[in-house]
């Protein structure tokens, strides 16, 4: 491979094993600099977009009434 890529033997061994250092945490799950996701309950999200789609519903009609709003958007 050194030959084959011009690279000097010692840093294709260099790479090997920080390759094997390194193998289990890139295709492992037990890697402990990756942080979980965190969860997140869908239930809050819908009943706060229905009430920011409310609140916006209410001001544009309220804003439509008071002429301060065209009807085209």
């Amino acid at each position: 491979m050194a030959q084959q890529y011009d690279v000097h033997p010692n840093q294709i061994t260099s790479w090997k094993a920080q390759l094997l250092e390194g193998a289990a945490g890139v295709f492992g799950s037990g890697s402990s600099r990756v942080e979980a996701a965190p969860w997140v309950d869908l239930k809050i999200l819908h009943a706060k977009i229905g009430e920011l789609t409310l609140e916006n519903d209410f001001l544009a009609g309220a804003l439509s009434k008071a002429g301060l709003l065209s009807a085209k958007r």
